[in-house]
């Protein structure tokens, strides 16, 4: 009884958020690394001991009203509003400010991921990531999910596609 009232009262987990859950929950190899607060990219990459290119960007990209995708970019590449739009057939696309983001994924910037969001969303991953390890936010700062990015696309119906520019 007592060892019950101690696991009851235990801490909670600091490495469980939703995106954490949902890549367990999803069976795919992950791994949870906490890096502390930073304040870009590289200082992530360098927490983190992975090149730039090893972080990855999920950008919420608003296609309508109500209609937003996930679009998942590396670190060391621009992503490319041009070649989104022709593969897309979209004249018009936008980026949701920081509160917007939030809405649609429930993560605030900086620790958007494709696990775990409010509303499930398509996601596209740059072609540049097909067979790579990668580092995605894991919906808290200072927490990273490391995957393997097929697993990423097959556990969304995810499609690599050329969405960046060097």
């Amino acid at each position: 009884m007592a060892a019950e009232n101690h696991a009851a009262n235990a801490a909670p987990d600091l490495s469980d958020t939703p995106a954490t859950l949902a890549a367990r929950a999803a069976g795919i190899e992950h791994e949870v690394r906490s890096h502390g607060r930073v304040g870009s990219l590289e200082g992530a990459a360098t927490a983190l001991g992975v090149e730039p290119r090893e972080i990855v960007k999920t950008l919420v990209v608003r296609r309508n009203e109500g209609e937003h995708l996930l679009v998942l970019v590396p670190g060391d590449r621009r992503f490319s509003w041009p070649k989104l739009r022709a593969l897309l057939g979209e004249n018009r696309l936008t980026m949701p400010d920081a509160d917007g983001a939030k809405a649609v994924t429930g993560y605030a910037r900086g620790t958007i991921t494709p696990f775990g969001t409010t509303t499930p969303l398509p996601v596209l991953l740059d072609a540049s990531l097909r067979g790579q390890r990668v580092s995605l936010g894991a919906g808290r700062h200072g927490l990273a999910l490391v995957v393997n990015a097929d697993d990423v696309a097959a556990t969304f119906d995810g499609r690599f596609e050329d969405v960046t520019d060097a």
